[in-house]
């Protein structure tokens, strides 16, 4: 049986950033004949609810900033990413939530320092690791739609 790797949130987990899901009756169904497992870094490392937080381009790299303090708070959810690697080396597929700082594969938001929007198809911290390790990689709505089916996971 395949492995994925999925967002908490779209199970149905209230583990959003303002304690909500994201449920997918619709993606769960497709994914019905796969082991899935949950992950949701920002939960883990800030709890739910919690403050937002944005992709920022920094001299040292891109960055997760909190919209609140203006802090880093990359290296919680970046070390979460490794560890749910590390623990589950045989992932199969990975599935994120579309527009994520955390989970989104190609979809989610950057920033200037000075809060300009640079790019709407950054990776969050949490894919830029599963993209590391070679693991097909989507997007949550990407999944559903046509590109998916040619990739053979959805009939």
């Amino acid at each position: 049986m395949k492995k994925v790797a999925i967002s908490a949130c779209l199970m149905g987990k209230k583990c959003r950033y303002d304690a909500t899901d994201n449920h997918d009756v619709r993606l769960l169904g497709k994914l019905e004949n796969f082991e899935l497992i949950p992950f949701c870094p920002e939960e883990y490392a800030f709890g739910s609810p919690r403050p937002t937080m944005d992709l920022i381009e920094t001299p040292q790299g891109i960055k997760a900033i909190s919209n609140l303090t203006g802090g880093d708070l990359s290296p919680p959810v970046e070390n979460y990413a490794r560890n749910f690697f590390d623990t589950y080396d045989d992932i199969d597929l990975y599935i994120g939530k579309d527009r994520s700082p955390s989970c989104g594969v190609c979809s989610a938001r950057l920033y200037d320092e000075e809060k300009r929007l640079l790019s709407f198809e950054a990776v969050g911290l949490m894919s830029q690791e599963a993209k590391r390790r070679g693991i097909e990689s989507w997007d949550a709505e990407v999944y559903l739609d046509d590109r998916a089916k040619k990739s053979g996971y959805i009939g």
